[in-house]
C-alpha cells in the first residue's frame, strides 16, 4: 500500500458542526457558518459532523428542503471546504444570506467537496488541527488537494 505525500506545512484545520447544518453545508447551499468569534483562520478545513443534532432544527422549512433526501452523519468528517473570509453584517443591514443569524460571526466557506465515505473523528470547539492520520484518510479519497495559494498582492499602482 502506498502512502500519499502530505503538503508541507500547517494548511488545514478541522471544523466540528452540529447536524443538519453539517450537510446543509455539503450541498453547496449554506455557503456561511455562523459562529461566535471571529476566526482569523483561511484555507481549506474539515467538516466535521459533531455527535450533536440539532432537533429544532430539522423543522424549519429551509433546513428540512436542503438536506432531504441525504444522510445525516454524526461523529465523523464529511468533506472539506475553503474558508475564504470572516465577517458580520452592519446593524441596520440585511443579513448577507439567509443562513446568516444576527449578531453572529459568518464563516465564508466555498470549494466544498464530499468525501464518498465518512471518515470517523473526533472534533473540537474552534478550529482545530487534524491529525497527520486523518488527513492521509482524507487524501485517499480526494488525493488532489492541496494548500490554498497565498493571496496576491495588489497593485499599489
Amino acid at each position: 500500500m502506498s502512502t500519499l505525500t502530505q503538503p508541507e506545512g500547517d494548511w488545514i484545520r478541522g471544523i466540528s458542526i452540529k447536524q443538519p447544518w453539517a450537510t446543509a453545508i455539503l450541498t453547496g447551499t449554506k455557503t456561511i457558518e455562523n459562529r461566535p468569534q471571529h476566526w482569523s483562520w483561511r484555507g481549506w478545513v474539515l467538516l466535521h459532523a459533531g455527535q450533536q443534532t440539532d432537533r429544532a432544527a430539522l423543522r424549519v422549512p429551509m433546513v428540512a428542503r436542503t438536506i432531504r433526501g441525504r444522510n445525516l452523519t454524526t461523529g465523523a468528517v464529511i468533506g472539506v471546504a475553503r474558508l475564504t473570509g470572516c465577517h458580520r453584517h452592519p446593524d441596520g443591514f440585511p443579513p448577507c444570506t439567509p443562513w446568516a443569524q444576527d449578531g453572529a460571526w459568518h464563516l465564508e466557506l466555498s470549494d466544498v467537496q464530499a468525501l464518498a465515505l465518512p471518515i470517523p473523528a473526533r472534533g473540537q470547539l474552534g478550529p482545530w488541527k487534524p491529525s497527520d492520520d486523518l488527513i492521509d484518510q482524507v487524501l485517499q479519497q480526494l488525493p488532489h488537494l492541496r494548500p490554498c495559494p497565498a493571496p496576491e498582492a495588489e497593485d499599489a499602482g
